[in-house]
Protein backbone atom coordinates (compact mmCIF):
# COMPACT_ATOMS: atom_id res chain seq x y z
CA UNK A 1 0.00 0.00 0.00
CA UNK A 2 1.66 3.58 -1.34
CA UNK A 3 2.45 5.25 2.34
CA UNK A 4 -0.18 8.35 2.84
CA UNK A 5 1.10 11.53 2.03
CA UNK A 6 0.46 14.37 4.53
CA UNK A 7 1.27 17.65 5.41
CA UNK A 8 4.98 17.66 6.51
CA UNK A 9 3.80 20.73 8.82
CA UNK A 10 1.41 18.35 10.58
CA UNK A 11 3.73 15.45 11.19
CA UNK A 12 5.18 16.92 14.28
CA UNK A 13 1.95 18.15 15.50
CA UNK A 14 0.48 14.90 15.75
CA UNK A 15 3.90 13.74 17.11
CA UNK A 16 2.93 16.07 20.15
CA UNK A 17 -0.20 15.18 20.58
CA UNK A 18 -0.41 11.22 20.23
CA UNK A 19 -0.16 10.92 24.03
CA UNK A 20 -2.66 13.30 24.30
CA UNK A 21 -5.42 11.83 21.76
CA UNK A 22 -4.37 8.20 23.30
CA UNK A 23 -5.25 9.30 27.38
CA UNK A 24 -8.38 10.98 25.60
CA UNK A 25 -9.31 7.78 24.05
CA UNK A 26 -8.74 5.39 27.23
CA UNK A 27 -10.64 7.94 29.43
CA UNK A 28 -13.49 7.72 27.28
CA UNK A 29 -13.22 4.03 27.04
CA UNK A 30 -13.26 4.47 31.16
CA UNK A 31 -16.17 6.49 31.45
CA UNK A 32 -17.77 4.30 29.24
CA UNK A 33 -17.33 1.14 31.76
CA UNK A 34 -17.87 3.00 35.25
CA UNK A 35 -21.26 4.30 33.66
CA UNK A 36 -23.09 6.67 35.48
CA UNK A 37 -21.57 6.83 38.43
CA UNK A 38 -18.55 7.61 37.28
CA UNK A 39 -16.22 11.01 39.11
CA UNK A 40 -15.52 13.02 36.12
CA UNK A 41 -12.55 15.59 37.03
CA UNK A 42 -10.97 14.97 34.25
CA UNK A 43 -10.95 18.43 32.85
CA UNK A 44 -12.88 21.87 33.03
CA UNK A 45 -16.14 20.52 32.03
CA UNK A 46 -19.59 20.91 33.66
CA UNK A 47 -20.59 18.38 35.85
CA UNK A 48 -24.01 19.97 36.34
CA UNK A 49 -26.97 22.17 34.32
CA UNK A 50 -26.13 25.11 32.78
CA UNK A 51 -27.00 28.60 34.88
CA UNK A 52 -30.03 29.36 34.22
CA UNK A 53 -29.54 32.86 33.69
CA UNK A 54 -27.59 31.60 30.75
CA UNK A 55 -29.41 29.74 29.45
CA UNK A 56 -32.05 32.29 29.09
CA UNK A 57 -29.92 34.93 27.40
CA UNK A 58 -28.55 31.91 24.43
CA UNK A 59 -32.86 31.28 24.04
CA UNK A 60 -33.64 35.57 24.26
CA UNK A 61 -31.06 35.99 21.41
CA UNK A 62 -31.98 33.18 19.23
CA UNK A 63 -34.95 35.05 18.57
CA UNK A 64 -34.09 37.76 15.69
CA UNK A 65 -34.83 41.18 15.85
CA UNK A 66 -37.81 42.66 14.03
CA UNK A 67 -36.64 43.16 10.39
CA UNK A 68 -33.27 41.63 10.90
CA UNK A 69 -32.94 38.91 8.04
CA UNK A 70 -28.99 38.88 8.64
CA UNK A 71 -29.50 37.88 11.95
CA UNK A 72 -27.38 34.63 11.54
CA UNK A 73 -25.49 35.60 8.59
CA UNK A 74 -22.04 35.91 8.18
CA UNK A 75 -20.53 37.64 11.00
CA UNK A 76 -17.04 38.62 12.30
CA UNK A 77 -16.95 41.78 14.91
CA UNK A 78 -20.24 42.48 16.10
CA UNK A 79 -20.26 45.87 17.05
CA UNK A 80 -21.92 45.55 20.25
CA UNK A 81 -19.89 43.05 21.29
CA UNK A 82 -16.98 44.74 20.70
CA UNK A 83 -18.46 47.79 23.34
CA UNK A 84 -18.59 45.65 25.89
CA UNK A 85 -15.40 43.67 26.07
CA UNK A 86 -13.62 47.01 25.27
CA UNK A 87 -15.94 48.61 28.48
CA UNK A 88 -15.02 45.50 31.02
CA UNK A 89 -11.09 45.87 29.54
CA UNK A 90 -11.10 49.30 30.67
CA UNK A 91 -12.52 48.67 34.07
CA UNK A 92 -9.50 45.47 34.64
CA UNK A 93 -7.17 46.56 32.90
CA UNK A 94 -6.90 50.32 33.36
CA UNK A 95 -6.31 51.05 29.75
CA UNK A 96 -8.19 52.88 27.17
CA UNK A 97 -9.38 50.14 25.56
CA UNK A 98 -11.48 51.35 22.06
CA UNK A 99 -13.71 48.54 20.50
CA UNK A 100 -11.56 48.60 17.25
CA UNK A 101 -9.08 46.73 19.54
CA UNK A 102 -11.01 44.11 19.91
CA UNK A 103 -11.23 40.65 17.60
CA UNK A 104 -13.76 38.73 18.55
CA UNK A 105 -12.71 34.61 17.72
CA UNK A 106 -14.54 31.51 19.41
CA UNK A 107 -12.36 31.43 22.47
CA UNK A 108 -8.76 31.56 23.59
CA UNK A 109 -7.43 28.54 21.61
CA UNK A 110 -8.34 29.87 18.18
CA UNK A 111 -7.12 33.03 19.28
CA UNK A 112 -3.92 31.52 20.40
CA UNK A 113 -3.49 30.30 16.90
CA UNK A 114 -4.13 33.16 14.99
CA UNK A 115 -2.15 35.43 16.76
CA UNK A 116 0.53 32.59 16.12
CA UNK A 117 -0.05 32.33 12.80
CA UNK A 118 -0.23 36.31 12.19
CA UNK A 119 3.81 36.47 14.03
CA UNK A 120 5.28 33.69 13.91
CA UNK A 121 6.21 31.41 11.36
CA UNK A 122 9.05 28.95 10.01
CA UNK A 123 12.63 29.32 12.07
CA UNK A 124 10.73 31.10 14.80
CA UNK A 125 10.79 30.39 18.45
CA UNK A 126 8.16 31.27 20.98
CA UNK A 127 8.77 30.81 24.51
CA UNK A 128 6.28 28.74 26.61
CA UNK A 129 5.95 28.75 30.74
CA UNK A 130 6.29 25.27 31.73
CA UNK A 131 4.31 23.83 32.62
CA UNK A 132 2.14 24.66 29.99
CA UNK A 133 -1.48 24.09 28.34
CA UNK A 134 -1.15 20.81 26.84
CA UNK A 135 -1.97 22.39 23.45
CA UNK A 136 0.27 25.36 23.46
CA UNK A 137 2.96 23.16 21.85
CA UNK A 138 0.87 21.71 18.93
CA UNK A 139 -0.20 25.42 18.14
CA UNK A 140 3.72 26.71 18.28
CA UNK A 141 4.34 23.85 15.89
CA UNK A 142 1.24 24.27 13.23
CA UNK A 143 2.37 27.80 13.06
CA UNK A 144 6.01 26.58 12.13
CA UNK A 145 7.91 27.71 14.91
CA UNK A 146 9.77 25.60 17.68
CA UNK A 147 8.42 25.55 21.27
CA UNK A 148 11.29 26.87 24.13
CA UNK A 149 10.60 26.17 27.49
CA UNK A 150 10.64 27.80 31.00
CA UNK A 151 9.66 26.39 34.13
CA UNK A 152 8.19 27.99 36.83
CA UNK A 153 9.52 27.48 40.28
CA UNK A 154 9.36 23.94 41.55
CA UNK A 155 7.69 24.89 44.95
CA UNK A 156 6.26 28.60 45.03
CA UNK A 157 5.19 28.34 41.09
CA UNK A 158 6.95 31.68 40.73
CA UNK A 159 8.08 32.37 36.94
CA UNK A 160 11.60 34.12 37.10
CA UNK A 161 12.56 36.61 34.44
CA UNK A 162 16.05 36.09 34.28
CA UNK A 163 14.94 32.58 33.48
CA UNK A 164 13.17 34.41 30.56
CA UNK A 165 15.73 36.44 29.40
CA UNK A 166 18.29 33.29 29.50
CA UNK A 167 15.46 31.52 27.11
CA UNK A 168 15.23 34.55 24.66
CA UNK A 169 17.61 34.07 21.69
CA UNK A 170 17.89 35.85 18.24
CA UNK A 171 15.01 33.60 16.68
CA UNK A 172 12.31 34.17 19.46
CA UNK A 173 9.46 36.02 18.41
CA UNK A 174 6.99 35.68 21.07
CA UNK A 175 6.23 34.65 24.86
CA UNK A 176 3.02 33.04 25.90
CA UNK A 177 2.20 33.44 29.35
CA UNK A 178 -0.66 32.06 31.12
CA UNK A 179 -2.03 33.95 34.47
CA UNK A 180 -4.10 32.85 36.42
CA UNK A 181 -1.54 29.96 35.34
CA UNK A 182 -3.59 26.46 34.70
CA UNK A 183 -2.62 23.96 36.34
CA UNK A 184 -0.76 25.73 39.38
CA UNK A 185 -3.22 28.61 40.26
CA UNK A 186 -0.57 31.04 40.68
CA UNK A 187 -1.55 34.65 39.69
CA UNK A 188 1.34 35.97 38.15
CA UNK A 189 2.40 39.24 40.91
CA UNK A 190 2.98 42.67 39.54
CA UNK A 191 6.58 42.45 40.74
CA UNK A 192 7.19 39.58 38.70
CA UNK A 193 5.24 41.09 35.33
CA UNK A 194 7.16 44.72 35.73
CA UNK A 195 10.54 42.83 35.37
CA UNK A 196 9.47 40.50 33.00
CA UNK A 197 8.32 43.72 30.67
CA UNK A 198 11.54 45.23 30.95
CA UNK A 199 13.56 41.91 30.06
CA UNK A 200 11.02 41.70 27.02
CA UNK A 201 11.33 45.46 26.73
CA UNK A 202 14.96 45.22 26.56
CA UNK A 203 15.33 42.07 24.02
CA UNK A 204 12.82 43.81 21.78
CA UNK A 205 15.56 47.12 22.08
CA UNK A 206 18.71 44.56 20.93
CA UNK A 207 16.85 42.76 18.23
CA UNK A 208 15.26 45.53 16.23
CA UNK A 209 11.73 43.57 16.55
CA UNK A 210 9.13 43.23 19.03
CA UNK A 211 9.01 40.35 21.35
CA UNK A 212 5.28 39.83 21.83
CA UNK A 213 3.69 38.73 24.92
CA UNK A 214 0.73 36.55 24.23
CA UNK A 215 -1.30 36.87 27.44
CA UNK A 216 -3.45 34.05 28.09
CA UNK A 217 -6.07 35.39 30.33
CA UNK A 218 -9.19 32.63 30.31
CA UNK A 219 -9.36 32.32 34.29
CA UNK A 220 -8.74 35.88 35.09
CA UNK A 221 -12.13 36.13 36.71
CA UNK A 222 -11.92 32.45 38.57
CA UNK A 223 -10.03 34.03 41.66
CA UNK A 224 -10.14 32.75 45.33
CA UNK A 225 -10.33 34.39 48.73
CA UNK A 226 -10.73 38.07 47.04
CA UNK A 227 -7.91 38.50 44.91
CA UNK A 228 -7.21 40.09 42.06
CA UNK A 229 -6.17 39.83 38.52
CA UNK A 230 -2.53 41.35 37.47
CA UNK A 231 -2.75 42.71 33.80
CA UNK A 232 0.72 41.92 32.02
CA UNK A 233 -0.45 44.37 29.13
CA UNK A 234 -0.12 46.98 32.27
CA UNK A 235 3.98 46.44 32.14
CA UNK A 236 4.53 45.57 28.68
CA UNK A 237 2.72 47.39 25.96
CA UNK A 238 3.49 44.79 22.42
CA UNK A 239 0.64 42.25 24.35
CA UNK A 240 -1.97 40.37 23.02
CA UNK A 241 -4.60 40.04 25.73
CA UNK A 242 -6.42 37.05 25.14
CA UNK A 243 -9.56 35.38 26.86
CA UNK A 244 -11.94 32.95 26.86
CA UNK A 245 -15.99 32.95 28.39
CA UNK A 246 -15.75 29.70 28.49
CA UNK A 247 -14.56 29.08 32.13
CA UNK A 248 -16.60 32.47 33.35
CA UNK A 249 -19.34 30.89 31.82
CA UNK A 250 -18.61 27.47 32.33
CA UNK A 251 -19.66 26.10 29.18
CA UNK A 252 -16.25 25.79 27.25
CA UNK A 253 -18.61 23.93 24.03
CA UNK A 254 -19.92 27.40 23.12
CA UNK A 255 -16.75 28.73 21.91
CA UNK A 256 -16.57 32.60 22.15
CA UNK A 257 -13.43 34.29 23.19
CA UNK A 258 -11.27 37.91 21.95
CA UNK A 259 -8.17 39.51 20.75
CA UNK A 260 -7.60 42.95 22.35
CA UNK A 261 -4.95 45.33 21.43
CA UNK A 262 -4.00 47.39 23.74
CA UNK A 263 -3.92 51.22 23.19
CA UNK A 264 -0.18 51.72 23.96
CA UNK A 265 0.48 48.70 21.21
CA UNK A 266 2.26 50.10 18.30
CA UNK A 267 1.20 49.59 15.20
CA UNK A 268 -1.57 47.68 16.37
CA UNK A 269 -4.01 48.79 13.80
CA UNK A 270 -1.75 47.21 10.62
CA UNK A 271 -1.53 44.36 12.83
CA UNK A 272 -5.82 43.66 12.96
CA UNK A 273 -5.47 43.66 9.63
CA UNK A 274 -3.21 40.63 9.73
CA UNK A 275 -5.31 39.00 12.74
CA UNK A 276 -8.12 39.24 10.44
CA UNK A 277 -6.37 37.53 7.31
CA UNK A 278 -5.32 34.85 9.98
CA UNK A 279 -8.66 34.24 11.31
CA UNK A 280 -10.25 33.71 7.44
CA UNK A 281 -7.33 31.10 7.13
CA UNK A 282 -7.82 29.48 10.39
CA UNK A 283 -11.26 28.58 9.09
CA UNK A 284 -13.62 31.76 10.02
CA UNK A 285 -11.76 32.16 13.72
CA UNK A 286 -15.01 34.15 14.99
CA UNK A 287 -17.52 33.37 17.57
CA UNK A 288 -21.56 32.08 16.02
CA UNK A 289 -23.75 34.88 15.40
CA UNK A 290 -26.02 33.94 18.67
CA UNK A 291 -22.96 34.11 20.98
CA UNK A 292 -21.74 37.64 19.67
CA UNK A 293 -25.55 39.13 19.86
CA UNK A 294 -25.95 37.81 23.72
CA UNK A 295 -22.63 39.20 24.77
CA UNK A 296 -24.38 41.97 26.37
CA UNK A 297 -26.29 39.99 28.85
CA UNK A 298 -23.30 36.82 28.87
CA UNK A 299 -20.71 38.81 30.34
CA UNK A 300 -21.80 40.00 33.45
CA UNK A 301 -22.69 36.24 34.31
CA UNK A 302 -20.34 33.98 36.00
CA UNK A 303 -19.96 30.51 37.94
CA UNK A 304 -20.52 30.37 41.78
CA UNK A 305 -17.53 31.26 42.71
CA UNK A 306 -18.47 30.92 46.31
CA UNK A 307 -19.34 27.51 45.49
CA UNK A 308 -16.16 26.88 43.70
CA UNK A 309 -14.12 27.98 46.38
CA UNK A 310 -16.03 25.67 49.11
CA UNK A 311 -14.65 22.67 46.66
CA UNK A 312 -11.44 23.94 46.69
CA UNK A 313 -10.92 24.11 50.74
CA UNK A 314 -13.26 21.23 51.39
CA UNK A 315 -10.60 19.01 48.81
CA UNK A 316 -7.72 20.36 49.94
CA UNK A 317 -8.22 19.83 53.61
CA UNK A 318 -9.86 16.05 52.71
CA UNK A 319 -7.07 14.94 50.92
CA UNK A 320 -4.61 16.11 52.87
CA UNK A 321 -6.14 14.32 55.69
CA UNK A 322 -5.66 11.55 53.75
CA UNK A 323 -2.15 11.74 54.01
CA UNK A 324 -1.89 13.49 50.20
CA UNK A 325 0.58 16.52 49.32
CA UNK A 326 -0.64 19.70 47.30
CA UNK A 327 -0.89 23.47 47.41
CA UNK A 328 -4.03 25.72 47.59
CA UNK A 329 -4.42 27.55 44.06
CA UNK A 330 -4.98 31.18 44.12
CA UNK A 331 -7.15 31.03 41.01
CA UNK A 332 -8.37 28.47 38.23
CA UNK A 333 -10.41 25.21 38.32
CA UNK A 334 -7.50 22.88 39.39
CA UNK A 335 -5.89 21.15 42.20
CA UNK A 336 -2.44 19.64 41.20
CA UNK A 337 -1.67 16.96 44.09
CA UNK A 338 0.95 14.36 44.30
CA UNK A 339 1.09 10.99 43.31
CA UNK A 340 1.80 8.50 45.89
CA UNK A 341 3.50 6.82 43.50
CA UNK A 342 6.06 7.93 41.07
CA UNK A 343 4.36 6.91 38.62
CA UNK A 344 1.17 9.12 37.65
CA UNK A 345 -0.24 6.84 34.78
CA UNK A 346 -0.43 4.08 37.13
CA UNK A 347 -2.16 5.60 39.71
CA UNK A 348 -4.42 7.39 37.05
CA UNK A 349 -5.56 4.07 35.74
CA UNK A 350 -6.10 2.53 39.62
CA UNK A 351 -8.15 5.40 39.96
CA UNK A 352 -10.09 5.57 37.25
CA UNK A 353 -10.78 1.61 37.94
CA UNK A 354 -12.48 2.46 41.01
CA UNK A 355 -14.47 5.08 38.91
CA UNK A 356 -12.38 8.39 39.82
CA UNK A 357 -10.92 10.10 36.48
CA UNK A 358 -7.97 12.54 37.00
CA UNK A 359 -5.67 14.07 34.37
CA UNK A 360 -1.76 12.44 34.85
CA UNK A 361 0.38 15.06 35.51
CA UNK A 362 2.94 13.95 32.89
CA UNK A 363 0.82 15.11 30.44
CA UNK A 364 1.10 18.68 31.73
CA UNK A 365 4.71 18.54 31.86
CA UNK A 366 4.36 17.89 35.90
CA UNK A 367 5.24 14.23 36.02
CA UNK A 368 4.25 12.60 39.64
CA UNK A 369 1.10 14.56 39.95
CA UNK A 370 -1.99 14.22 39.09
CA UNK A 371 -4.76 17.58 37.95
CA UNK A 372 -8.15 17.35 39.87
CA UNK A 373 -10.79 19.32 38.38
CA UNK A 374 -13.06 21.57 40.74
CA UNK A 375 -16.40 21.70 38.27
CA UNK A 376 -16.66 18.15 39.16
CA UNK A 377 -20.33 17.79 40.87
CA UNK A 378 -20.48 18.20 44.93
CA UNK A 379 -22.13 14.33 44.33
CA UNK A 380 -19.09 13.19 42.81
CA UNK A 381 -17.05 14.64 45.40
CA UNK A 382 -18.69 13.14 47.91
CA UNK A 383 -18.27 9.78 46.56
CA UNK A 384 -14.46 10.15 45.14
CA UNK A 385 -12.88 10.94 48.57
CA UNK A 386 -13.32 7.60 49.82
CA UNK A 387 -11.62 6.48 46.64
CA UNK A 388 -9.72 8.62 46.72
CA UNK A 389 -8.22 7.52 50.46
CA UNK A 390 -8.45 4.22 49.74
CA UNK A 391 -6.13 4.38 46.44
CA UNK A 392 -4.19 6.51 48.99
CA UNK A 393 -3.85 3.15 51.49
CA UNK A 394 -3.64 0.44 48.67
CA UNK A 395 -0.58 3.10 47.62
CA UNK A 396 1.05 3.56 50.77
CA UNK A 397 1.04 0.30 52.37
Amino acid sequence: MTPLRLSPRLTPVVEVLQPLLGMFIEAQSLIERAGPDVCDFLAGNPQEQAMPPYVEALQRWAQPEPDRRDWFAYIQNDPTAQQVVAAYLREQQGLAFEPEDIAMTNAAIAALAVVLRTIAGDGDEVIMVSPPHFLYEPLIRAAGAEAVRVKVHPTTFDLDPEDVRAAITPRTRALILNSPHNPTGRIFPEETLEALGRVLTEASERQGDPIYLLSDEAYSRILFDGRSFVPPAAYYPNTFVIYSYGKQLLAPGQRIGFIALPPTMPERKDLMLFLMAAQLITGWAWPNALLQHGLVDLDPLSVDMDKLQWRRDHMVASLRDMGYRLHVPEATFYLMVQSPIEDDWAFFRQLAEDGVLVLPGTMLEMPGTFRISLTASDDMIERALPLFANAFKRATE
